[in-house]
């Protein structure tokens, strides 16, 4: 087939056209992800024996490819050019659903036609790290799909490796669909993936940013497994609704003010002053809580802003997990309170296999919700990650349909 299918169509299930439309960023056009991203015609890409490609009914909007679009802080189409990628440009995407058009030669696990959705953890199968039994998220080879590989989501076709492709929830639409694999099988790994600091029942749970993709989501693994989350929040609109997820209740971040690197510890008058800050905070939570209690695990992602108090307020022998920085990377830690109190901070990256079978599980058999939050339309991936970039919040995930027809609910 040569001819170009219509954005919010795709050809008969099997039947791969020469060509596609997809959302493209090119090294002259890095920055403002409005421009960055352009509609092009691209060649439908070949599969190597191990990958799939997906018809993408609608993809998934998260943070990396706001990066990705301004070229910082590294140029994956650089990066991958000297690996040996013969490709000048970024197609990006890192959560899909879709219908599998074409498998590889290697490939047993899906068959065309299946409906699927793909996990974002990447890696060389012939990886030594890999081939010696180790967690593939660690190995040299790790990757983020989408982001540091090219023909991700954004595209009309787009190849993602075999073992990372997951059966769709039938129950769920397509943009549904799309919304939490990346931040659901993120959450999932930050909460039970750290041997010794895994979520037990009546664990208490501090969440970041509980009515954003990935706090949601954390939220209601925790309810699931029967611990107590405990959402952190902009306004009590927010609250509220991560109580709807399972929160036990909600602090809001708005009614404390020593966030950010806390004064040097030879400053004692701005050491108390914080300190006084820190207390207040973990009174709050005991408030929610109705007890004097710590949090067990404390799921963090904005950093630099907020590590010092997270260490503060976790139990003794607890873990503060870490997925991102989106306040910062140059975080500080008082190492009192971290060497004495024998205190976990786990960086945590990713999905393996095992991780992301288990958290599709949950939302195939409905114990999920995939928090959908904005739609947007085809053409406005590249207003959905500016509008994420500038912090225009919404409840939830952030998708934009691509084969889906663009009808129901109201598009960007």
């Amino acid at each position: 087939m040569s001819d170009l299918f219509p954005i919010g169509s795709l050809p008969p299930v099997g039947e791969v056209p020469e060509k596609m439309f997809a959302q493209v960023v090119r090294q002259d056009r890095f920055g403002d992800p409005r421009t960055a991203f352009q509609i092009e015609e691209i060649d439908v890409p070949p599969l190597k024996p191990h990958e799939v490609l997906i018809g993408t009914m609608a993809a998934g909007i998260n943070f990396n490819n706001v990066w990705a679009a301004r070229g910082i802080p590294i140029d994956v189409i650089r990066i991958r050019q000297k690996m040996g990628e013969p490709y000048d440009f970024h197609i990006g995407g890192s959560d899909v659903a879709g219908i599998v058009y074409a498998v590889g030669s290697d490939v047993d696990n899906v068959a065309v036609g299946d409906e699927v959705v793909v996990h974002h953890g990447y890696w060389n199968p012939d990886d030594p790290w890999i081939k010696a039994g180790k967690d593939p998220m660690i190995a040299p080879s790790a990757a983020i799909w989408g982001y540091n590989t090219n023909f991700g989501s954004f595209g009309q076709f787009c190849v993602a490796q075999a073992h990372a492709v997951l059966p769709k929830a039938a129950h769920l639409t397509w943009e549904e669909a799309a919304a939490p694999t990346l931040v659901g099988t993120t959450a999932y790994r930050m909460l039970f993936g750290w041997e010794g600091n895994t979520l037990k029942e009546d664990d208490v749970v501090l969440v970041w940013g509980g009515s954003g993709g990935l706090g949601g989501q954390a939220i209601q693994l925790a309810a699931v497994h029967g611990a107590r989350a405990v959402a952190v929040v902009s306004d009590d609109e927010r609250g509220e609704y991560c109580k709807k997820l399972g929160a036990t209740g909600y602090i809001n971040r708005k009614e404390f003010d020593h966030w950010g690197v806390p004064p040097h510890w030879t400053d004692g008058a701005g050491q108390r002053e914080w300190t006084m800050g820190c207390r207040a905070f973990g009174k709050a939570l005991w408030n929610v809580l109705g007890e004097r209690r710590n949090p067990e695990i404390v799921f963090e992602h904005p950093g630099e802003a907020t590590i010092p108090t997270s260490i503060f307020v976790c139990e003794a022998g607890g873990m503060v997990v870490i997925c991102a920085g989106t306040t910062g990377y140059s975080a500080s830690v008082d190492l009192r309170y971290h060497w004495v109190r024998q205190k976990r901070l786990q960086g945590s990256h990713g999905s393996n296999d095992e991780q992301a079978h288990a958290y599709n599980q949950l939302v195939v058999d409905g114990k999920i919700d995939p928090c959908l939050g904005e739609v947007y339309s085809f053409k406005g991936i590249g207003q959905a990650h500016y509008d994420m970039e500038t912090g225009e919040e919404v409840f939830g995930n952030r998708v934009a349909l691509v084969g889906a027809p663009e009808t129901g609910l109201g598009r960007k």
